[in-house]
């Protein structure tokens, strides 16, 4: 019962002021339980280039704010975005090659005032590097914002072309961080050589229970050279999720606060120190809450992760 509640509860017709009081009191002496069993705000990490800070679980938008122009699908998008911000989130994630995923951040964050924590984070998708700037420029007005906090090279897309321009739009404020990024576990040896060769600040790329490639060297590297790392697919599209749903949630789930398959997914990936966020995508308000939720509790350590991930690919 909320502070409020407890005073309308005390008011009775034939109430005494001190009988009101009394209410008032017990009221505000409760307060502090009422606090304490609040959602707890995420863990953050923070960017080694600066040492800003940003939480854990990011929110994704491929595929589920790729929804065109349904008026009805983009205020649901706008409702996710919203339990989002809510629950502590900052860091939205997007590119051109997503359909309409820009526009419909655009909009949601339009209804939503643009609230002053967001995280902006795209992509530049484009074969050509002398159109960049436009498509970049393009990206900025479908969001309604006035410059993007991350801006990364798509899948590797002409990169050579891309990064000088993008460290140019850097040094004059237009952006406030440079990255790469690739998905599906592709062309991990390229990816090594520019973070090894290039001052990028960030780099995008596919980690989660079953696909532990770049655990190998790629984290390692990111680490040693300061570079944040976003984790993109952490539940492989939900086709890990629902693997994993065809099994009880083991008892060794609560030992890390968890509570879903999601949260044990997501805490995996964000208790390895290199990981700076992890980007689920969702369609629905009670899988984003469940989703920053795993943000804060208890994080696995190095023996329980390798028990999460023997269990992620046991046949039991």
């Amino acid at each position: 019962m909320d502070f409020l509640s407890l005073v309308l509860h005390a008011m009775k017709p034939n109430d005494t002021r001190r009988r009101l009081l009394g209410a008032l009191a017990t009221a505000s002496l409760l307060g502090p339980a009422v606090a304490l069993a609040q959602p707890a705000r995420p863990s953050t990490r923070a960017i080694p280039a600066t040492g800003e800070a940003i939480p854990l679980v990011g929110l994704g938008s491929w595929i589920t704010f790729n929804v065109g122009n349904d008026r009805v699908a983009r205020d649901a998008s706008a409702e996710v975005m919203r339990a989002f911000f809510q629950a502590g989130g900052r860091l939205i994630d997007s590119s051109p090659m997503y359909g309409s995923a820009q526009e419909v951040i655009g909009y949601g964050l339009a209804k939503l005032g643009r609230p002053a924590g967001l995280f902006a984070a795209d992509k530049v998708w484009i074969g050509d590097g002398a159109e960049g700037r436009a498509q970049m420029e393009t990206s900025r007005r479908l969001w309604g914002i006035p410059r993007f906090d991350l801006m990364q090279v798509h899948n590797l897309l002409a990169w050579e072309d891309h990064l000088p321009t993008l460290f140019a739009m850097k040094a004059v404020g237009q952006l406030r961080y440079v990255g790469i990024t690739t998905s599906h576990g592709r062309r991990h040896g390229d990816l090594e050589r520019i973070m090894a060769s290039q001052p990028i600040d960030f780099v995008q790329l596919t980690y989660n229970l079953v696909d532990r490639e770049v655990e190998q060297r790629l984290l390692p590297l990111a680490q040693a050279r300061g570079i944040a790392v976003i984790a993109n697919r952490p539940f492989q599209q939900g086709a890990l999720l629902d693997r994993l749903a065809r099994r009880p949630l083991p008892a060794w789930a609560a030992e890390i606060d968890c509570t879903s398959w999601a949260q044990v997914a997501l805490k995996f990936i964000i208790s390895h120190p290199a990981v700076t966020c992890a980007i689920p995508a969702t369609t629905r308000v009670g899988h984003v809450r469940e989703n920053l939720a795993a943000a804060s509790g208890r994080m696995p350590d190095a023996a329980m992760r390798a028990r999460m991930a023997a269990f992620a690919t046991s046949r039991g």
